[in-house]
């Protein structure tokens, strides 16, 4: 790890600022469309936001990195502002960031507490993991897996989590192409490899290629008028 300027605590209003505006959406008066949304009705558009975060990133645009930050925020207050109006069973967007904060401190115990000194992110990644298990009061292979996550990803984590577990399920033998493709992804993540990643970046290369061939037989057209 390099060493790194510490960042100094945050003294704009913009989050509390963000936090008001969603709160008039939501209220009487305001947006109609935004009043009308539920957790439901919101999974595709944080699903969406999340993408474009992780195409901004992949991409190394530092503006549409901050931009599409932004549109995942907006989903996070959303969630909450909705949460919140709940009166039985509500938390508001306070809670998520109180819940947040506890669990960062309660497994970083070499940060925040005398714990056992931890010299490497592999270290970190065991010992989070050994938390995690306390917490539970019992460990699954199939314990904090995503069953929403993208196929590819899911069958991958799946197949990362057998090898811990040391899990050895049979597989799938149909020929059908989601079989095919789930063996191959499983196999993948068992082999501590992320097909998501890997089929991702495949795909986005063989884009560009599409985009070429598009363009110069644009150029031809032209060129025959």
């Amino acid at each position: 790890m390099t060493d790194q300027k510490p960042v100094a605590p945050s003294t704009s209003p913009a989050l509390q600022e963000a936090v008001a505006v969603m709160d008039r959406l939501r209220s009487p008066g305001g947006c109609p469309w935004d009043a009308d949304q539920t957790h439901e009705s919101l999974v595709r558009y944080l699903v969406e936001e999340c993408y474009e975060l992780v195409q901004a990133i992949e991409d190394g645009d530092r503006a549409a990195i901050q931009e599409e930050l932004g549109d995942v925020l907006l989903q996070v207050l959303f969630h909450a502002r909705i949460a919140a109006e709940n009166a039985e069973s509500g938390f508001d967007i306070d809670d998520v960031a109180n819940s947040l904060v506890a669990k960062l401190i309660s497994r970083h115990p070499h940060v925040f507490a005398d714990g056992e000194r931890l010299d490497s992110a592999a270290d970190q990644q065991e010992r989070w993991e050994e938390l995690k298990k306390a917490e539970r009061g019992r460990s699954s292979a199939l314990a904090g897996v995503a069953m929403a996550a993208p196929a590819t990803a899911l069958a991958g984590k799946l197949g990362a989590r057998a090898r811990k577990f040391g899990i050895d399920a049979e597989l799938p033998r149909g020929n059908s192409s989601a079989e095919q493709i789930f063996r191959l992804a499983y196999e993948a993540g068992r082999r501590g490899e992320e097909p998501e990643t890997a089929l991702r970046a495949i795909a986005r290369a063989h884009a560009d290629r599409m985009l070429q061939v598009e363009v110069s037989a644009g150029s031809e057209l032209r060129d025959n008028h």
